[in-house]
């Protein structure tokens, strides 16, 4: 991997998140313009086609579980590449899966506030959110973590287990796809809360 990833990897996330308010301006200049919707609508599409796909995890996972349990219970066998692929699978559809968990809004929030309040405080609520915590939050995840997954791919880091998956560094790599996809959902966000607020109050 490249010794420069992580300043490629933050300039990205920095022009990534700085789209939404770009794209709103460009809207303003031509109010036929559609681009603030055109690119959360991608992202959206983005987050929910790999969210179909991350799902399986879930019937992967059991279905392992049950070899796992009969294999030691009944044969009295152990394999430590199974015990290790549910560590995989775990990782993956929890890391892979946050952006479409973001996108369905199914990430733990405090409603005491949120949930009462008009839909264009609540889209005020989500720009500030994203740009306060969301954005510093991925942008720190990838400075800090892409050391940890570069020297894991230098090495080619395999599991301590002679048996075990040799794959270690794409494991560890993950960690910056859930902030990446987290991050561009968190734009999606942004965008729509743009989007409401430009809207024409209710009456």
């Amino acid at each position: 991997m490249p010794a420069d990833l992580g300043s490629i990897l933050l300039l990205s996330g920095c022009v990534f998140a700085l789209l939404p308010p770009a794209l709103s301006l460009m809207d303003l200049i031509n109010p036929a313009g559609r681009a603030v919707k055109a690119y959360a609508d991608s992202i959206d599409r983005m987050s929910a086609a790999l969210g179909s796909v991350i799902i399986w995890l879930t019937l992967a996972m059991v279905l392992v579980q049950v070899m796992i349990v009969v294999l030691r219970y009944v044969f009295g066998e152990g394999l430590i590449l199974l015990q290790e692929s549910m560590l995989y699978m775990h990782g993956a559809l929890f890391l892979l899966g946050a952006g479409y968990t973001l996108l369905r809004d199914g990430h733990v929030r405090v409603d005491i506030v949120y949930r009462d309040v008009s839909p264009r405080t609540k889209a005020a609520i989500d720009l500030i959110g994203t740009y306060l915590f969301l954005v510093p939050f991925t942008l720190t995840l990838i400075a800090v973590a892409t050391p940890y997954v570069e020297i894991s791919w230098a090495i080619g880091e395999r599991s301590r287990e002679t048996s075990g998956i040799p794959f270690v560094y794409l494991l560890k790599s993950c960690i910056l796809l859930f902030a990446g996809l987290l991050l561009l959902q968190g734009t999606s966000v942004a965008a729509h809360a743009i989007q409401r607020l430009r809207a024409p109050a209710a009456a």
